[in-house]
C-alpha cells in the first residue's frame, strides 16, 4: 500500500487556509441545513482527496440519523429521513466522541456542546492512508462548519415556532370570517410558483408565502355586517374596507421576523396604474411581492368568487388577468402568472368551478 502523504506539510499549511476560506463561504452563503451538509460533504471530500464523504446529523437523544448526505465522484444522495443507526462504526464514534482512523478511513464525531453527527471520509486503496495531521486539519475546518450547521438548525426550529403562529392566527381569522371570503388552500401554493418562477430567491419566496397566509389579517377589524355584504358597498363601507391592509401591517409590525412581510401586506391592493389604495404607488414604487400577490389574489377571487361577484371559469379568468396587465397588474408578473398556469394543474380550481 501507497503511504505516502499526498501533500507536503507546506502544501498542507496553504490548503488548509484555502479550504477555510471556502468553507466560510459556503457557510455564509447557504440558508438551509440540507444544502450545506451537502455542499460541505462535496467540498471536503475535494480537499482531503477522498473517494467518498459522508456527513450524518443526528438527534438528540442519538439514536437516530435525521440527515444524512453522501459525496463521491460517481454519486451523491441526501436521505432526510429518520433512521436508526445500526452500523457499528458509527455507534462507536458517536457513543464514545471519539475519532477512529485506519488507513483509508478517518471517522470524527461532529461537536457542538454535545455530539450532532459525525462525518466519515474513505480513500480508495491505490490511495495514501490517512494521517493525524489529516485528522488535525479536518478538525479545524469542521469547526466553522459545525456552527453553521447548529446556527442553521436553530434557524429553521425558529421558522417552524413563526409558521406555527402564523397558522394559528390565520385559523383564528377563518373562525371569524366567512368561508366564502377567505382563500383556498392552494392561494400560497400559487404564489410560491409565481415566485419561483420570476426566479425570486429562497427569503423573497418565504416572506411571500407567510403574507400570502396573512395579507387578510387586517379583515379582523372589520365588522361582519360589511365583510357579509351581498349588495354594493356605501362609500363609508368602501373605506373601511381599504383599511385592511394598514391594519394588516399594525398587526404584524411588532414581530421583527415579519419585518419583510409587512411591506407586501400593506401594498396587495396597490395597482400597476396609481389607481390602488392605500397609498397609490405605482409601477416599481410598489413591492415586487405585493405586485405578484396582487395578481394571484385576483385570480383567485375570480375562480371561486364572492357572494358580491359571480365566480368566473379559469379561461375567463385568466383572459381578465391578461386584459388588465399593465394597468391593474405588472406586466412582468402576468407574464409568469401565465408560465405558472400552465405548469402547475389547475385541477383543485376546476374542481371547484
Amino acid at each position: 500500500m501507497n503511504t505516502k502523504s499526498y501533500l507536503t506539510p507546506t502544501r498542507k499549511y496553504k490548503s488548509l487556509i484555502s479550504s477555510s476560506h471556502s468553507i466560510y463561504r459556503v457557510v455564509n452563503s447557504t440558508l438551509e441545513v440540507k444544502d450545506l451538509v451537502g455542499r460541505l460533504s462535496k467540498l471536503i471530500s475535494q480537499v482531503f482527496n477522498a473517494s467518498s464523504c459522508q456527513i450524518t446529523l443526528i438527534d438528540p437523544g442519538k439514536k437516530y440519523s435525521l440527515l444524512k448526505c453522501f459525496s463521491s465522484n460517481k454519486k451523491r444522495y441526501l436521505d432526510e429521513r429518520k433512521t436508526l443507526i445500526t452500523d457499528n462504526t458509527e455507534r462507536k464514534i458517536i457513543n464514545s466522541c471519539s475519532t477512529i482512523i485506519h488507513n483509508n478511513f478517518l471517522g470524527l464525531p461532529l461537536v457542538h456542546e454535545d455530539v450532532i453527527g459525525l462525518i466519515i471520509l474513505k480513500r480508495n486503496k491505490q490511495m495514501p492512508a490517512f494521517e493525524r495531521t489529516d485528522q488535525e486539519m479536518i478538525m479545524t475546518l469542521l469547526e466553522q462548519a459545525i456552527m453553521g450547521i447548529k446556527n442553521l438548525q436553530l434557524y429553521e426550529e425558529q421558522q417552524k415556532i413563526v409558521l406555527g403562529s402564523i397558522k394559528s392566527l390565520v385559523s383564528l381569522l377563518d373562525m371569524r370570517v366567512p368561508q366564502e371570503y377567505t382563500h383556498s388552500a392552494y392561494f400560497s401554493h400559487l404564489v410560491v410558483a409565481i415566485a419561483h418562477e420570476m426566479h425570486l430567491d429562497e427569503k423573497q419566496v418565504q416572506s411571500l408565502k407567510y403574507a400570502s397566509l396573512l395579507h387578510d389579517a387586517g379583515k379582523v377589524d372589520i365588522p361582519l355586517k360589511i365583510l357579509t355584504k351581498t349588495t354594493k358597498l356605501t362609500p363609508k363601507e368602501y373605506g373601511i374596507i381599504q383599511r385592511h391592509p394598514m391594519k394588516g401591517a399594525q398587526i404584524l409590525r411588532p414581530l421583527q421576523i415579519l419585518k419583510p412581510v409587512v411591506p407586501i401586506i400593506m401594498h396587495h391592493h396597490e395597482k400597476y396604474n396609481g389607481t390602488g389604495y392605500p397609498s397609490r404607488l405605482k409601477k416599481n414604487q410598489i413591492p415586487l411581492g405585493a405586485r405578484i400577490m396582487a395578481v394571484a389574489d385576483a385570480f383567485e377571487a375570480m375562480v371561486y368568487g364572492r357572494p358580491y361577484r359571480e365566480r368566473k371559469d379559469i379561461s375567463s379568468a385568466i383572459k381578465e388577468i391578461k386584459k388588465k396587465s399593465g394597468t391593474q397588474f405588472d406586466p412582468k408578473v402576468v407574464d409568469a402568472f401565465l408560465r405558472t398556469v400552465k405548469k402547475i394543474s389547475l385541477k383543485k380550481y376546476l374542481h371547484n368551478n
